[in-house]
């Protein structure tokens, strides 16, 4: 299966690096936002960088969707997974639209209320896991994953 992993830097990609043993036995490429952290942990990986900030700007976002199209339909892959945050958004809504699947997982430190990241991708996401089981209540479509930490 070939997966395409998007992410911004820190936390959120700390989260998908949790999952290595399972992601590393798949082909993969990584759309990130461009940080000294994720050029470190992503050294030697498929990575197509992207520039931050992403969040809460319209004009980045409709940039975002045509990378995103551009991406999807280059590197034509099975599964889209993010933990957000914003770059994640344009990924699922274009994703959903050629109909490959997507797995949002909430971060952990979301215990109660949903990030707007997960709140954006919901509608469209072919799985949500959630990490508490407070955010069960808040996705119709979730799961509980349980805390990745």
């Amino acid at each position: 299966m070939k997966v395409l992993l998007v992410s911004s830097g820190g936390g959120h990609l700390a989260h998908l690096w949790r999952l290595k043993p399972w992601w590393s036995t798949h082909e993969r490429v990584w759309a990130v936002v461009d940080t000294p952290d994720a050029r470190a942990r992503l050294a030697g990986e498929q990575v197509v960088w992207f520039r931050g900030p992403t969040q809460r700007d319209l004009s980045k976002a409709a940039v975002n969707a045509v990378h995103a199209l551009r991406m999807l339909r280059k590197h034509r892959p099975e599964l889209v997974m993010s933990t957000g945050a914003a770059l994640a958004v344009p990924y699922f809504w274009t994703a959903r639209a050629l109909g490959i699947s997507t797995v949002f997982i909430e971060v952990i430190d979301r215990v109660d209320r949903p990030s707007l990241s997960g709140r954006l991708v919901a509608p469209v996401a072919s799985r949500v896991l959630v990490q508490w089981p407070e955010l069960l209540a808040h996705y119709s479509n979730a799961q509980l994953l349980g805390p990745m930490w």
